[in-house]
């Protein structure tokens, strides 16, 4: 099941949303520069090395035997790196398609510090499982699945329009944000039941992180529901 759009209007342009988006796109062109330029792949492997969020290298910071302050930046700019075209595009539709209403729901500025500390919990999530891993962590993957977990407590009933597709049938359908949020949660926690115990994340996903990431936003959500309902549109 793929997401496509949803029907749930908002009451602001979703500034933030779409700006963490465009800054996705500007540093994956540059890392598709840095591939087609001298040393190739070897040279944009180094540089996600230096940039993303390794794990031993955050285990080290935690510990007070490494530096705290290159372990924070990993942790920030991993979330702007993606491994090729399918992981940039492919979070970047889920994060329009859901981050929009949560930045509604919160506000912009609350929205940007629920997203950056949601990719820091998400990223600290994976470290608990494989904490001396050399492999960097990149990707927007864990703060998106944070908002996708406040999406489901705040908007459970929202109509998504979805592409399913089951062999030779596919057809476009309207389901509920609870039955494709809560079925792609289950997908994480089997894959990453699942790859306990590997060497490496089953197919270079961290699987814990999505887990982390969700469980943090669904909490976040739980906390903005306890405190009200949702404001109601300018003027009304």
């Amino acid at each position: 099941m793929i997401p496509l759009r949803d029907a749930n209007p908002t009451r602001r342009t979703p500034v933030v949303t779409a700006s963490l988006i465009a800054a996705c796109v500007v540093v994956f062109l540059v890392e598709l520069r840095i591939s087609s330029g001298p040393g190739g792949d070897a040279v944009l492997e180094r540089t996600l090395g230096e940039w993303g969020a390794v794990p031993s290298r955050i285990s080290a910071a935690l510990q007070g035997s490494g530096d705290p302050g290159l372990a924070l930046r990993g942790i920030v700019s991993s979330l702007f790196l993606h491994a090729g075209w399918t992981h940039l595009l492919g979070n970047m539709l889920f994060l329009w398609i859901f981050g929009n209403n949560v930045e509604d729901r919160l506000g912009r500025l609350p929205f940007l510090v629920f997203y950056l500390v949601g990719g820091a919990i998400a990223a600290l999530a994976q470290v608990f499982i494989d904490p001396q891993s050399e492999i960097p962590l990149v990707g927007a993957s864990g703060a998106i699945a944070a908002t996708l977990g406040a999406y489901l407590i705040l908007y459970p009933r929202a109509r998504i329009t979805t592409f399913l597709f089951l062999g030779i049938v596919a057809q476009l359908i309207e389901v509920p944000a609870v039955v494709i949020l809560g079925f792609w949660f289950l997908l994480q926690l089997l894959d990453g039941v699942a790859s306990l115990g590997a060497t490496t994340a089953q197919g270079g996903v961290a699987f814990f992180a999505h887990i982390g990431g969700f469980a943090a936003g669904a909490l976040v959500g739980l906390l903005v529901r306890a405190a009200g309902p949702r404001p109601g549109r300018p003027g009304g």
